[in-house]
C-alpha cells in the first residue's frame, strides 16, 4: 500500500495527504458511498444525457444505438479502474491534473487539467441550455399555454434565464459538500424513477401494440460493428462517452470522502454499473416504441432528436408527461450544481500546487468549500454559452460533441498516466490488469475516438452544420479550447515558473514516492 512520504508537493505548514500530496483545507470526512454514487450519477444527470444523446446517437449509428452504448461503456469502466488505482496510491482532488504531472511532468499535466477543465465548463453551459428549455416547456405544461415553451427560442430570455440557473447551482455548490449532497438525494432517486418509468411504459404499449412506430427487438442491436461507418462508428462512441461522463466526480471529492483511498474508487464504479444498465434499458424501450423513422416520434426525426423526451414524453407517459418535464429540468438543475464540483476542485489544486494562480487556492472559511474556483467556473461556464448561444443553430449538438473530445483527452492522458506511473510496480496479475491492461486499452480506445472526431469535425456538415470560413463548428471550438489553454498555459509559466520547474509537484514512478506493493 502507500507509505506517508512528504515530498517537495507538499505546501510548508500544511498535513500531507496519502501519497505525500499535502491537504487543501477541504471539509475532510463528509461523504461516505452513498453520498459519493448519488453525485455521481447526479453530474452525469442521466435524464439530460438521454434526452440530448438518444438522436443524434441514432442519426449516425440507427439501430446499434445499444451497441455503440456498450463500446462506450468498455473505455469508461476500463479507465474507472485506472484511476482507482492512482486514487488509492494518491488520493488528491486535482485527479487528472496531479496525477499525469507525477507520471509525466507539469506540461502535460497541466494540459491533462484544463481538458476536465474545459469539458466540464462545455458540459455546465450545455446543462444549464436544456435546463432552461425544460423549464419553459413545464411552464407551458402546467399553465395549458403551449406558446410559453417558444420563450427559449428568445435569445435574450433564455441567456438571462440561463444565467438564473448558473448563479443559483454556483451557490449552493459553494455552501459545500454537506449541501451539495442534500440536494441530491431527492433530484436523484426522482429522475431515476421517472427514467424507469417512462421504458415500462413505452415497453408496454409496444406489448399493447399502441406503440408509435414500433421494432421487434432483435439481438444485433447490439452488435457496434454493424454500425453504417467507422466515422459513424466513432460518432456514436464519442457520444456514448459523453453520456457516461462524469462519474469521476466521485474522484475530484476523495479529499472529502470519509475513506480517500478506497470510497471514491468504489463509488466511481458502482456509478458507472448503474448508469449502464439504465442506459440499455431506455435505449432499447425508445428503439421499440419509435422506431428509427424520420415520422412525428421516429428517432430519426431531425426536428426531435435535439431532445427527444420533449416529443416522446406525452405519448408515451400520457396525462403524466409533465413528470418528464420535471424529471430533466431537476436532472439538469442537479448535475449543474454537482458539476461544479470538479472544475472547482482542479482549479483549487492547480492554484494550490503554483499551476494557476494562487487565488484559486482559497477555500471558504465557513463552508470549506473552494470559494474563488466554484465562482469562476460559473462565470465562465455562462459566457462560454451566451457565446454559442449568439454562433450556433444548434448550440446543444455542437457543444456536446467538442465535449465528447475533451473527455476523450483527459481521460485518455490518466489512462496513460496510471500506466506510466506504475510501470515499476507491476508485481502479480491483479497489478497487471488493474494498472496496466485496463487503463492502457481504456486510453487507446479513446485515443482513436479523439482522433477520428477531431479529423471529421473539420467538415463543415458536422454536427449542427454549423461553420466558419467552411470549417466545421465543432472543430474551431476544439481548436480554440486546445490553443487558449496553451497560451494560459506558457503565460503562467512566465508568471510563476515553480510548478513548471518541479518544485511544488514532483514527477517520478510509483516506487520514487513510496508506493509499494
Amino acid at each position: 500500500m502507500t507509505s506517508q512520504h512528504p515530498s517537495s508537493g507538499s505546501t510548508p505548514g500544511t498535513s500531507t495527504l496519502t501519497g505525500g500530496l499535502s491537504e487543501k483545507g477541504l471539509s475532510a470526512g463528509s461523504i461516505g458511498l452513498l453520498g459519493a454514487t448519488v453525485i455521481g450519477i447526479s453530474c452525469i444527470a442521466p435524464a439530460y444525457t438521454l434526452t440530448a444523446s438518444l438522436g443524434p446517437t441514432v442519426a449516425a449509428v440507427g439501430t446499434q444505438m445499444p451497441g455503440i452504448f456498450l463500446v462506450g461503456f468498455i473505455p469508461m469502466l476500463l479507465v474507472a479502474l485506472g484511476y482507482r488505482e492512482l486514487n488509492n496510491a494518491m488520493p488528491d482532488a486535482g485527479t487528472s491534473f496531479t496525477w499525469a504531472t507525477r507520471a509525466f511532468g507539469p506540461w502535460l499535466g497541466w494540459m491533462g487539467g484544463w481538458g476536465l477543465i474545459v469539458a466540464t465548463v462545455v458540459v455546465l453551459s450545455n446543462l444549464a441550455g436544456v435546463a432552461v428549455d425544460f423549464f419553459y416547456l413545464m411552464l407551458a405544461q402546467l399553465l395549458g399555454n403551449p406558446s410559453l415553451a417558444d420563450l427559449t427560442n428568445n435569445v435574450v430570455i433564455n441567456v438571462l434565464t440561463c444565467l438564473v440557473f448558473m448563479v443559483a447551482a454556483c451557490y449552493v455548490s459553494y455552501r459545500g459538500m454537506e449541501t451539495t449532497k442534500a440536494v441530491q438525494y431527492v433530484l436523484v432517486a426522482f429522475q431515476l424513477i421517472v427514467l424507469v418509468w417512462f421504458s415500462v411504459a413505452a415497453l408496454l404499449q409496444v406489448v399493447e401494440g399502441t406503440a408509435f412506430d414500433a421494432l421487434a427487438f432483435s439481438a444485433d442491436w447490439f452488435n457496434p460493428f454493424l454500425a453504417p461507418s467507422f466515422s459513424a462508428f466513432a460518432a456514436g462512441v464519442s457520444l456514448s462517452i459523453f453520456i457516461f461522463w462524469g462519474w469521476d466526480v466521485t474522484l475530484t471529492m476523495n479529499e472529502e470522502t470519509k475513506n480517500p483511498k478506497t470510497t471514491p474508487g468504489r463509488a466511481a464504479t458502482l456509478t458507472v454499473g448503474i448508469i449502464f444498465a439504465l442506459y440499455i434499458l431506455v435505449a432499447v424501450a425508445a428503439l421499440m416504441f419509435s422506431g428509427i423513422g424520420a415520422g412525428e416520434f421516429g428517432l430519426g426525426n431531425e426536428e426531435i432528436q435535439g431532445n427527444v423526451f420533449a416529443a416522446l414524453a406525452g405519448p408515451v407517459m400520457g396525462p403524466y408527461a409533465i413528470l418528464m418535464s420535471l424529471a430533466v429540468l431537476s436532472s439538469s438543475a442537479a448535475s449543474l450544481q454537482s458539476t461544479f464540483v470538479g472544475p472547482a476542485r482542479t482549479m483549487l489544486s492547480m492554484g494550490h500546487y503554483k499551476a494557476f494562480p494562487k487565488r484559486f487556492a482559497s477555500i471558504s472559511p465557513r463552508y470549506k468549500s473552494p470559494a474563488f474556483a466554484t465562482v469562476m467556473a460559473g462565470i465562465v461556464a455562462w459566457g462560454f454559452y451566451a457565446i454559442m448561444r449568439v454562433l450556433s443553430t444548434d448550440v446543444l449538438t455542437d457543444t456536446i460533441l467538442t465535449l465528447g473530445m475533451m473527455i476523450c483527452f483527459y481521460y485518455g492522458v490518466t489512462a496513460f498516466a496510471c500506466v506510466w506511473y506504475f510501470r515499476d510496480s507491476l508485481n502479480g496479475p491483479r497489478a497487471i490488469l488493474l494498472k496496466l491492461l485496463a487503463p492502457l486499452i481504456g486510453g487507446v480506445i479513446l485515443l482513436v475516438i479523439f482522433a477520428t472526431t477531431l479529423y471529421d469535425s473539420m467538415n463543415p456538415d458536422y454536427g449542427s452544420g454549423s461553420n466558419i470560413g467552411g470549417v466545421g463548428l465543432v472543430f474551431i471550438l476544439a481548436m480554440v479550447l486546445f490553443i487558449g489553454g496553451l497560451v494560459l498555459m506558457l503565460i503562467q509559466r512566465s508568471v510563476n515558473p515553480a510548478f513548471f520547474q518541479g518544485k511544488t509537484l514532483t514527477k517520478g514512478s510509483s516506487k520514487e514516492h513510496g508506493h509499494v506493493e
